[in-house]
């Protein structure tokens, strides 16, 4: 299957912003996402949907670094552009496991529909 979204990307803002690991599925009547966000509290995610976009940020509290630092910390960014309209008020997200899952369900108009052809031949 092909890419389901135009765009996963930071913005160019630099200062160590880091983009998590997403992935993305699409069923009959919804688009899923699946951010990896490990040890990231959900009162520290933000979760926003707008003008055909689904935007995931938010940051990992700096805690006092040993010698070796091999983990992300800082602020996160990810934003992708949805192919179709979205039912905003459907919306679903949770936070499990450090795995943030959404669900955003298809408007009636985006869904996909068989279409009779008509004519003669």
């Amino acid at each position: 299957m092909g890419r389901l979204f135009e765009q996963r990307t930071a913005p160019a803002w630099g200062g160590g912003l880091w983009v998590p690991l997403v992935e993305e599925d699409e069923t009959e009547d919804a688009y899923e996402v699946r951010a990896e966000l490990p040890g990231i509290p959900r009162e520290n995610i933000s979760v926003d949907v707008g003008d055909h976009e689904l935007r995931i940020s938010g940051a990992m509290k700096d805690e006092d670094q040993g010698r070796v630092l091999s983990r992300r910390s800082g602020r996160f960014f990810y934003r992708t552009s949805l192919p179709t309209d979205v039912d905003a008020d459907r919306i679903e997200a949770e936070l499990n496991d450090g795995v943030l899952r959404i669900r955003l369900p298809k408007s009636g108009e985006a869904k996909r529909r068989r279409i009779s052809i008509g004519g003669k031949g």
